[in-house]
């Protein structure tokens, strides 16, 4: 995966972090509701750790290292940065 297919990969998740958040809150009750819910949080994880991994690899550009060495970090790592 290099930086564009990263790049891609977050304007995906974005479009469908706005999707999520622009469908009506009915009660918290309702299942819809919880699924939707439940999806933006991992939404919200995953472009975290996308945008986590492309400051790696070009952090790594930047040091004349090899970007392709960057691993994604899990998100337990990636959702405990302080900002």
């Amino acid at each position: 995966m290099d930086n564009q297919d990263i790049l891609q990969r977050i304007q995906a998740l974005v479009q469908e972090e706005h999707d999520l958040r622009e469908q009506p809150q009915v009660g918290e009750a309702d299942s819809e509701h919880q699924d939707n819910a439940t999806r933006l949080k991992r939404v919200e994880e995953d472009l975290d750790q996308c945008w986590d991994l492309l400051r790696q690899r070009r952090a790594k550009a930047d040091a004349g290292e090899n970007p392709a060495d960057a691993h994604a970090r899990p998100i337990s790592q990636v959702e405990g940065y302080r900002q």
